[in-house]
């Protein structure tokens, strides 16, 4: 993008954060190699990036293309997922009653961080000129923390309407048995998030246009196997990565304590994807059709890597004073953005080569960006929720903070 950053920067100050948005949307769309991905996710990226869809201000409607399966036999046809619902009606919480909801949060007390202060590298802002104080930076690291817990919020309720149209048209009963606990699962992220929001840190973030992208074409895709690839897989192994990274990073104990318990949900919720897709896309699929999928999942793999810079943010603190490129730099060389990335990944491809989707023809590409080392990982099949909390350094029991 070097060439149109020359003539960004020939603009006037006014005009380039605007232009340089148009250029990075034209540059997704080029970035796309499979025209049926492009078809797939060109008239969302339309809806979403140029025209704003998610930030009017109102309510905003989707048109929603999907078969109801229905089976009136009511087998138990698959072992795997009645183990699933099984294991998730005994993992039910109440976000009301079960979260510590009387820890006071102050998002600026140094001493109880939100983030950590190494989670940002200021010498990039240092090296444009601008130099923050001690509160400022506390102050930017609560407004990056709002911002992900907002992008949380927003994608959870994607998942929930996603799980609802999923499990009308999942092809398992015990597939849509358990997806009704899905249902209830994200209803209760998005009331536990909303709340911590709204009642602990007092700032709530519009939806990332790239995330709009991705939850806008996943409602009108009317295949449900990608739907299920979009939300379980894609979606849910990014909040998976997003939620174990902040809890190992946050120091702010009713945030951690509510991370723990959605992470357990996570846990599951990418499981059921796994099972779900791995038969049908290894034994039920075309070579053709099964090809498209996976060069949509690395589209979007790409997309949720590279594209979620926090553009709200830069445009609360820093429009006029640093370019969106340079943003872009500093977003990306972010230690604590790095280890979210790193740990996202760590659970995507390992679930993408389970259910068929990282065969010899797509790995060359992954490896060209550097995600080859996460080709032999454990999937979500093989992980327990209470492996995936183990593995999480500076894990607390839930009784450390749940009584008064």
């Amino acid at each position: 993008m070097q060439a149109p950053q020359r003539l960004v920067n020939l603009l006037p100050s006014s005009m380039r954060s605007q232009v340089d948005s148009w250029f990075e949307t034209l540059e997704i769309f080029t970035e796309i190699r499979d025209p049926r991905v492009l078809r797939a996710l060109g008239p969302a990226g339309v809806r979403g990036l140029l025209l704003k869809r998610g930030k009017q201000g109102t309510p905003t409607e989707m048109p929603a293309k999907h078969s109801a399966y229905f089976d009136w036999t009511y087998p138990s046809d698959q072992p795997e997922m009645a183990e699933l619902y099984r294991r998730a009606k005994t993992g039910q919480w109440n976000a009301d009653t079960d979260l510590p909801w009387h820890v006071d949060v102050d998002p600026l007390n140094p001493e109880v961080p939100l983030l950590p202060e190494n989670f940002i590298d200021f010498s990039g802002l240092d090296a444009k000129g601008i130099h923050l104080d001690a509160e400022e930076k506390l102050k930017l690291r609560y407004s990056l923390c709002a911002w992900m817990l907002s992008q949380f919020l927003h994608g959870e309720q994607g998942a929930l309407f996603a799980a609802a149209q999923v499990t009308e048209a999942v092809q398992f009963f015990d597939g849509k048995l358990y997806g009704a606990t899905q249902v209830m699962d994200e209803g209760r992220h998005v009331e536990a998030f909303s709340r911590y929001l709204d009642e602990k840190l007092n700032r709530l973030y519009q939806i990332n246009d790239n995330l709009f992208v991705i939850v806008d074409s996943l409602m009108g895709d009317g295949r449900w196997d990608m739907k299920f690839l979009g939300m379980q897989i894609m979606v849910e192994g990014l909040a998976l990565g997003a939620f174990s990274t902040l809890y190992q990073e946050t120091q702010e104990p009713l945030l951690k304590y509510l991370l723990r318990m959605v992470i357990q949900d996570e846990a599951r919720h990418v499981h059921y994807g796994v099972v779900a897709l791995r038969e049908h896309i290894n034994h039920h699929l075309s070579e053709s059709e099964r090809q498209e999928r996976e060069d949509w999942a690395y589209e979007v793999a790409l997309l949720m890597r590279n594209r979620f810079m926090a553009y709200e943010v830069y445009e609360e603190w820093f429009e006029g004073r640093l370019s969106r490129a340079d943003w872009r730099t500093f977003v990306m060389q972010a230690p604590g953005m790095q280890r979210f990335r790193r740990v996202m990944f760590s659970r995507l491809v390992p679930n993408l080569r389970e259910i068929g989707l990282l065969s010899p023809r797509i790995m060359p590409h992954y490896e060209r960006v550097g995600l080859a080392q996460y080709f032999d990982g454990a999937s979500a099949d093989e992980l327990t929720a209470e492996q995936l909390i183990s593995g999480l350094d500076g894990t607390a029991p839930p009784t450390a903070i749940a009584a008064e």
